[in-house]
C-alpha cells in the first residue's frame, strides 16, 4: 500500500512510502495487484540467486486462483527428486540421532551416579561423613581399609627388595672394580736383572711400597798387572 504525501519543496511534489501492515489485504483488487509485483519480485530474486551464487533454486508458487507460477535451476523434476531423497535420509536419520542423544543422557546421568558414590566412599575411607554408617557399613569400612593396607605395604616391600638388589649388583661390581685395581697396581713384585758381561755384575732392586725402581751406587777398582788368573775387576757394593 501506498500513501501520498505533498510537501512544500521548491513547488515540487514528492511521493513518500508508508509502511505496509503484515495482514491480509480486504480489498480484492489491491490484493491481486500486491501479489502481482510481489510474485514478480520473489522469481526475479530466484533467478538472480541462482544465477549470481551458482545455486540449485526451485520455487513454486500459487495464485488464490490456483494459478502455478514456477522457477527452477537446473529443473523443477530434478530439484524435486533431489528434494525427495533428501527428505527421506532426514526421516530415517532423526529417530536414530534421538535415539542416540537418549542413550547419551542416560549414560551422563549413570556417570554422575558412580562419580557420587565414588565420592562419597573416598570421604568414609578417609574417616569422614561417619554419622550415617550403621555397624555393617563400618565394619565392611574396616575390612576395605585393611586390604588396601595389606596390598600397598605389599607392594611397598616389592620396591625395597628390588632397591636392595639392584644396590648390592652395584656393591659387587664396585668390588670387582677395586679389587682389579688394586692388584694392578699395589700388589709387591721384584724383578733381578743380571749383566752377561764377565767383567763384572750389577744388582738392580724393585721396591714394593711406590713400585720404582733404585739402582745400588757401585764402586770399581782396577788391579794393573801382567796377564794372570788374578787380573780380575772387583766391585764392591755400598748403600
Amino acid at each position: 500500500m501506498e500513501s501520498f504525501e505533498e510537501k512544500e519543496n521548491g513547488g515540487k511534489r514528492r511521493t513518500v512510502r508508508g509502511k505496509t501492515q503484515m495482514k491480509r489485504i480486504e480489498n480484492a483488487t489491491s490484493r491481486q495487484v500486491t501479489f502481482s509485483k510481489r510474485r514478480n519480485g520473489l522469481l526475479k530474486k530466484a533467478y538472480e540467486l541462482s544465477l549470481l551464487c551458482d545455486a540449485e533454486v526451485a520455487l513454486i508458487v500459487f495464485s488464490p486462483r490456483g494459478k502455478l507460477y514456477e522457477f527452477a535451476n537446473p529443473s523443477m523434476q530434478k530439484m524435486l527428486e533431489r528434494y525427495e531423497k533428501c527428505s527421506e535420509v532426514s526421516n530415517t536419520t532423526s529417530p536414530a540421532k534421538e535415539q542416540d542423544l537418549q542413550s547419551l543422557k542416560r549414560e551422563i546421568a549413570n556417570m554422575e551416579e558412580r562419580i557420587e558414590i565414588l565420592e562419597c566412599t573416598q570421604r568414609k575411607m578417609l574417616g569422614e561423613d561417619l554419622a550415617s554408617c550403621a555397624l555393617k557399613d563400618l565394619n565392611q569400612l574396616t575390612s576395605q581399609v585393611e586390604r588396601g593396607l595389606k596390598n600397598i605395604r605389599a607392594r611397598k616391600s616389592e620396591i625395597l627388595v628390588t632397591q636392595i638388589e639392584q644396590l648390592q649388583r652395584k656393591e659387587r661390581s664396585l668390588s670387582e672394580e677395586n679389587f682389579f685395581l688394586r692388584k694392578r697396581f699395589v700388589d709387591p713384585h721384584s724383578v733381578l736383572t743380571t749383566p752377561a758381561s764377565g767383567s763384572g755384575s750389577l744388582l738392580t732392586t724393585a721396591t714394593s711400597g711406590s713400585g720404582s725402581f733404585k739402582s745400588s751406587e757401585v764402586e770399581t777398582q782396577l788391579v794393573m798387572g801382567p796377564p794372570s788368573s788374578n787380573a780380575h775387576f772387583l766391585v764392591h757394593s755400598s748403600h
